[in-house]
């Protein structure tokens, strides 16, 4: 089920409507969301709930004995067969394909050539989410960071908590599995800025992001027919895409839970406005990185181990995080940029005298941001590449278009950057972009919610009443436009 379908569109209210009437009831609203939560993820394939409530029970069951034993034997054992179920589960319908046509491909580099056949195999929706987030959950009860619930009900609704399922935010037993086991009263400012919150993500979603998508398609799905100006306008466009569709995404999860009294991890801020490389990725995504960072990097030695040895633990960390996002070479090299580019920074930035004075620039702080910010959205544009394309000749011939036939006669030549768009369609794509910007830097200083809240009526209502109206106007529907959103394949 889509956030921004019909569908959703009459479930969320009858769940919304439910949930109150019984939300002083403990057991029967825990029931109700997980009753609600198996509807929404099995309304695409109900044989994907198989998966879900097995690792449901594995990782319940594990925490419990984790728990109850000391012996450190048993305890390894049992954390193994957490990992053997969910990595099990992810490794088989995720990356067979992958290993399979990896090996004959290696074969194929010395001359040898095999038959093989991939599997036909469905990759269940948000499989990567919800297993990152059990695991999560009996990886801290074996660190004795926090101690397992004994109630299987509160347990499963936290595993399948419809709003976040999918893409997450990928949550963590410490911060959501305690919002399980109590009760809330109706509180009417929350339920105000979640359904805020929610329009917002579905403006980024519908107007944004599926709009972007007809430009991006268009050139990334037909390689050769274009040249440089139109593959940078359409990296550009996909960095918007991908950032308003994800965020998007979040800011709708956020919001619905918000609506009942739930608190979801903040997984965006701003991350086209970083500096740096790594002050994206303290931005984007927030509740992945800190996944890898807290269950890879430091237990692979994180920082702790000399400067070697610190690059290379980034390294293999953004080259998983680029597998993890998808079986395939692209992906893996997407990852490896970014791990590249972190080991550079750390390199040069760990130095007595600041990075500016080694350029020869002034030490204004204003300047200075617009001019790394500038470098870093081109190098994560760079990257961008790489996720978008739909294989590795398509990306290494985007890239060779940019650098070797730019034509900068094409860059305000209509028939360029209209590709697929009427006239005011693009009109409508830079406003609602410009329009993101300025919300971004405004946000930046106060919450947009609580600020679009704390107005009068008049203002307030009106500002409802515009962005729903963008949304039912200037939002993009029907079939052949992105409407799933991008994060659903991982």
């Amino acid at each position: 089920m889509l956030f921004n379908s019909i569908d959703f569109a009459l479930f969320f209210p009858i769940v919304f409507v439910l949930y109150w009437l019984v939300a002083r009831k403990l057991t029967l609203r825990n029931s109700l969301i997980l009753v609600a939560s198996y509807v929404f993820y099995g309304w695409w394939d109900w044989r994907f709930l198989i998966l879900i409530i097995i690792s449901s029970i594995v990782d319940f069951y594990v925490g419990w004995y984790l728990h109850k034993t000391e012996e450190k034997r048993k305890r390894k054992m049992l954390l193994f067969l957490s990992l053997l179920v969910n990595l099990g589960f992810l490794v088989y319908f995720k990356y067979a394909n992958f290993f399979i046509e990896s090996f004959v491909d290696s074969f194929r580099l010395f001359g040898a050539e095999l038959e093989s056949s991939t599997l036909n195999i469905i990759l269940p929706v948000g499989i990567s989410f919800y297993t990152f987030q059990t695991l999560s959950y009996t990886i801290d009860i074996y660190r004795k960071q926090i101690e397992p619930t004994n109630n299987m009900l509160a347990f499963f609704s936290f595993v399948a908590f419809f709003p976040q399922l999918v893409a997450g935010p990928i949550e963590r037993a410490s911060h959501l599995l305690p919002q399980f086991h109590k009760t809330y009263k109706f509180n009417y400012d929350l339920v105000k800025n979640g359904l805020l919150l929610m329009a917002f993500g579905l403006f980024k979603k519908m107007v944004i992001a599926d709009r972007t998508a007809i430009y991006v398609n268009e050139v990334y799905n037909n390689v050769g027919d274009y040249d440089g100006v139109a593959y940078t306008y359409a990296t550009i466009l996909f960095a918007f895409q991908i950032y308003c569709d994800f965020s998007g995404y979040s800011d709708i999860a956020i919001g619905a839970a918000r609506t009942m009294g739930f608190d979801l991890m903040k997984n965006f801020n701003s991350p086209y406005f970083a500096t740096s490389l790594t002050n994206f990725w303290h931005r984007w995504h927030i509740s992945l990185s800190t996944w890898f960072r807290d269950y890879v990097y430091i237990p692979l030695g994180g920082s702790r181990k000399g400067k070697i040895r610190t690059y290379t633990n980034l390294f293999i960390v953004f080259v998983v995080s680029g597998l993890w996002h998808g079986a395939a070479m692209t992906f893996v090299i997407w990852g490896a940029i970014h791990g590249l580019g972190l080991m550079i920074e750390k390199a040069f930035f760990k130095v007595k005298k600041p990075f500016y004075e080694r350029l020869g620039l002034s030490n204004n702080k204003l300047s200075n941001d617009f001019f790394f910010g500038s470098i870093t959205f081109l190098l994560v544009c760079l990257a961008w590449i790489f996720f978008r394309a739909n294989s590795l000749a398509d990306a290494t011939s985007i890239l060779a278009g940019i650098f070797t036939n730019f034509n900068t006669a094409e860059i305000f030549d209509k028939s360029t950057y209209l590709i697929g768009f009427e006239s005011n369609e693009f009109k409508v794509v830079c406003i609602s972009i410009g329009l993101l910007l300025i919300a971004e830097m405004v946000h930046a200083k106060k919450s947009l919610v609580k600020l679009i809240n704390s107005q009068g009526i008049v203002l307030r209502w009106s500002a409802y009443l515009v962005i729903v109206f963008a949304i039912i106007v200037f939002g993009v529907y029907g079939e052949g436009v992105a409407q799933e959103f991008i994060y659903f394949q991982f």
